[in-house]
């Protein structure tokens, strides 16, 4: 068997594994389930190796013992709003929560970062008002709102 990976990140399940896999393979361009090992219960594989944009990436479903947390997120950087919504909406539905800063938890658990490559662009701005303005608007966020990040960066603009 080759290994294609030095490197994985690895997230534990209760249950679930391969499914959550086949989701996030789906969801996520440049993506691919790369072995399942059912270590002797077909029914839910103990081990998923896939790529999440050609990221390694592997699930162990291995019971109750450990669970997951926010303090590990899979964060993905968005082209547009529209690729934006879109794994927003499929990330949270079906049991996922919203939560703060474009930070989401699907239904198996799993916390996302969805964030759209226009706000790490705006908080790199020179302007220290510009950079205030920007992260005091996405604060006030769940999913991330590139059109009102845009207005509150050109805010000081427009009132000067």
């Amino acid at each position: 068997m080759e290994h294609s990976a030095k490197v994985r990140t690895c997230l534990w399940f209760e249950k679930g594994g391969v499914e959550a896999a086949r989701e996030y393979v789906a969801l996520i361009p440049d993506s691919e389930i790369e072995a399942v090992r059912d270590s002797g219960h077909p029914e839910d594989p103990m081990i998923v190796e896939f790529r999440l944009a050609a990221a390694p990436m592997m699930i162990l479903t291995a019971g109750p013992y450990q669970k997951l947390t926010p303090a590990a997120s899979i964060s993905v950087l968005t082209e547009d709003q529209a690729e934006t919504d879109r794994l927003w909406s499929a990330l949270t539905e079906n049991g996922g929560k919203e939560s703060m800063c474009g930070w989401l938890e699907d239904r198996f658990g799993v916390s996302w970062q969805i964030v759209p490559k226009r706000l790490p662009d705006l908080l790199a701005d020179p302007d220290p008002g510009v950079v205030q303005r920007v992260s005091q608007a996405m604060m006030q966020m769940h999913k991330i709102d590139i059109a009102a990040l845009d207005a509150a960066a050109a805010k000081e603009m427009a009132d000067g």
